[in-house]
């Protein structure tokens, strides 16, 4: 095969910039129109084959328009009853919404509570309204302020809704300019550079972009799912990821320009022979990882999975396309005003002293981290990861939270929000009496043909009926779903009606349940993907489990820490289900990604000088982009706390923490420490393990030798 003209070679690097200029161009706007495509219909995310799902799809037979129920709540103006002739005036109000734009059918006649302190009535909503929902919603509390003497609350699906797109409309605008915002400081600060921190934000922006458009696409053709949490999380993951990649080629770029005398290409050539390797590996790792969770029965995990390994394969691309041409074209300018020797020289100056330290004590050093990170996680299993409470959605006070709260003082907890039971008509008696009487339960009744629930004759279709269940407790409350789990063995109980149980409390509880199941599951797979590609990467199998065991131990210690700051600083009484599973995915693949970069090239010093030699050239040589790198990835996953949401707070927390502490601790110290007192050994059964390279015999307090002149 012969080679490329030169003029071909020359020519490649400004070609590439055109296409990716031509890509940032055309495909920059989608990184702001995802959320065209997006819903945020909780129940689309729901378990897939769960009980309440099933129960969702029965429910649709039932409506002759699938309908967003919005509950308004009166209450007296000086907190005291409800004057008599309230609860007519109520009815009134909210019979003359009937027929306005957005309203389905009749809004149910206003219902007193038993201490007739409170009135509330359902109004029930188009699901479609989209960006039209808070015109609606506006209308509803425009018509029941006008009952004299009442202050209005309005709560129900509808207004959690409209409370979580004024929550995630942030996403587009604010989360990503506080993410690179962030990252352009981190990286000015690192670099002292002026023009290389905007070369590596416009390339992570590009493959930003590009990852967008390909999800708009999928999205737009209904092969993949995205939601407000899918979303917020592709444009932290691919800044991050992006950013990562490059400052690690950058790092390397830096070492080749200054032992090359300036010469672009060579040094180009040289650092991307060293990089695309440990880059590869670790977008695999990361990629491989999230489609894992295809496995999950859980709607919202599977549409992050793909979604998540797509902007990871932009980032890698950007990063070894983009990002090398440019650099080629700018040579040194590209890191003015500082000098590549410079740089270097001074990020070498702490990482010699870590470097030192760990080779003169390993084992005191791997004691010592390995005990601290015991001790973090022995806190792992007082995390709470039951759910996140209604009251404890929003990180900051929304209308449809204050107005649950005062549902739930007049009414029972689980009103606005029952327990709904599809069953065979034949039995319709005999199972709502059977659902009457099951503990926690406050009523039941059967939808009539009015399409309320109560006296009069059943709504029959396809022969079944629905069935409304009272809680007696709040529907997002421990006790409401203990109360779902009694009336689901109370109700399979009667063969012949086959009954199925749904509703809100019910969705939680399969929630939680399938959550559980998804991390005994996903867990072990990730694991072995991430083990499989450190095995082919590093040629080794002793190596490649401790590091596993690394990782899998820095998580444990982060959910520990996560446990006490969420209870102590945050005041969250626990996690939503899918958070440790999206804590795990991201920290463990993101966590071997620093080993990665580190292992490979420590391995690479260890071919020519051995193991001792070799952990330590690498850590010096390592230790500053790795550091930055992780700085970086912490801060963007930390701008997730802007969106007032506590899923995105929680997560942000525990992957910024968790890369923090993975960075500083275990890649720095705890894993240096245990392959330095290994030796050898470490490498086994892999050829390092067997005999000592050939140029063995540096000093470990020696200087680090010009490596790359021996290269040469």
């Amino acid at each position: 095969m012969s080679r490329m003209p030169r003029w071909v070679l020359r020519s490649l690097p400004l070609l590439l910039v055109v296409v990716w200029l031509a890509v940032g161009g055309a495909l920059g706007p989608f990184a702001g129109r995802l959320g065209e495509v997006a819903t945020n219909d909780q129940a689309a995310f729901l378990p897939r084959s769960a009980e309440s799902t099933r129960v969702i799809e029965a429910q649709k037979a039932f409506r002759q328009e699938e309908s967003l129920p919005a509950v308004v709540v009166w209450t007296a103006t000086d907190g005291g009853r409800l004057a008599p002739d309230v609860r007519a005036e109520a009815t009134r109000a909210v019979a003359g919404l009937e027929g306005r734009p957005g309203v389905l059918g009749a809004p149910s006649p206003a219902l007193a509570s038993t201490d007739q302190e409170a009135l509330r009535a359902v109004v029930q909503l188009r699901p479609d309204l989209g960006e039209e929902l808070p015109t609606a919603l506006a209308a509803v509390e425009k018509a029941a302020s006008s009952v004299p003497g009442t202050t209005v609350w309005i709560t129900g699906p509808a207004a959690t809704q409209a409370d979580l797109s004024d929550a995630f409309a942030g996403i587009d605008g604010l989360l990503l300019g506080v993410a690179l915002a962030t990252v352009l400081v981190i990286l000015l600060l690192v670099y002292r550079s002026v023009l290389l921190p905007l070369l590596i934000i416009i390339g992570a922006v590009f493959s930003l972009g590009l990852a967008c458009a390909v999800v708009y696409v999928l999205a737009d053709h209904d092969v993949v799912r995205v939601d407000g949490q899918v979303q917020g999380i592709l444009s932290i993951l691919v800044i991050g990821a992006a950013t990562d990649y490059a400052l690690l080629l950058t790092a390397r770029y830096r070492e080749e320009l200054a032992a090359r005398d300036g010469e672009r290409v060579p040094a180009m050539r040289a650092a991307l022979r060293q990089s695309v390797g440990p880059v590869t590996a670790s977008a695999a790792t990361v990629a491989l990882g999230l489609l894992a969770l295809l496995l999950s029965d859980l709607t919202n995990n599977r549409a992050l999975g793909p979604v998540g390994a797509i902007g990871i394969a932009c980032a890698v691309l950007s990063a070894l396309t983009f990002l090398p041409a440019v650099l080629v074209l700018l040579g040194r300018a590209a890191y003015w005003p500082a000098k590549p020797h410079t740089a270097r020289a001074e990020e070498h100056s702490v990482w010699r002293r870590v470097a030192a330290l760990v080779d003169r004590a390993p084992r005191r050093v791997w004691a010592g981290t390995l005990a601290a990170l015991l001790a973090c996680a022995a806190f792992w299993p007082t995390l709470e990861s039951k759910g996140v409470p209604l009251d404890e959605i929003f990180v900051n006070d929304a209308p449809s939270v204050a107005a649950q709260a005062t549902l739930a003082e007049h009414f029972p907890g689980g009103a606005g929000n029952p327990a709904v039971v599809i069953a065979d008509a034949g039995s319709a008696a005999e199972v709502r009496s059977a659902a009457a009487g099951v503990k926690g339960v406050d009523s039941a009744d059967v939808v009539t043909v009015s399409g309320r629930p109560g006296a009069g004759e059943p709504r029959v279709v396809d022969g079944r009926v629905m069935i409304d269940a009272t809680l007696a407790d709040g529907a997002d409350t421990d006790a409401a779903k203990a109360t779902v789990a009694r009336l689901r063995t109370a109700l399979h109980a009667l063969p012949e009606a086959d009954a199925l149980v749904g509703g809100y409390t019910a969705q939680q509880y399969d929630t939680q349940r399938t959550a559980e199941r998804d991390r005994t599951l996903i867990v072990p797979v990730v694991l072995a993907i991430i083990l499989v590609i450190l095995v082919g990467l590093l040629r080794a199998l002793l190596l490649p489990l401790l590091l596993v065991a690394t990782v899998a131990l820095n998580f444990l210690a982060t959910l520990g820490v996560s446990a006490l700051v969420f209870d102590h600083v945050f005041g969250f009484s626990g996690t939503d289900s899918s958070v440790p599973l999206y804590g795990f995915v991201f920290l463990v693949a993101l966590g071997v990604d620093y080993n990665i970069f580190l292992m490979s090239r420590v391995r690479e010093e260890s071919l020519r000088h051995g193991t001792r030699e070799g952990v330590r050239r690498g850590l010096v040589a390592t230790g500053g982009v790795i550091t930055s790198a992780g700085v970086v990835l912490a801060a963007t996953f930390a701008a997730l706390g802007v969106i007032p949401l506590a899923f995105l707070v929680q997560i942000a927390f525990i992957v910024a923490f968790g890369v923090l502490l993975d960075t500083l601790v275990v890649r720095s110290l705890l894993v240096p420490a245990l392959v330095r007192d290994l030796d050898r050994t470490a490498w086994w059964p892999g050829s390092l393990s067997k005999e000592e390279p050939a140029g063995k015999g540096v000093a470990s307090g020696d200087a680090v030798p010009a490596e790359h002149a021996e290269r040469t």
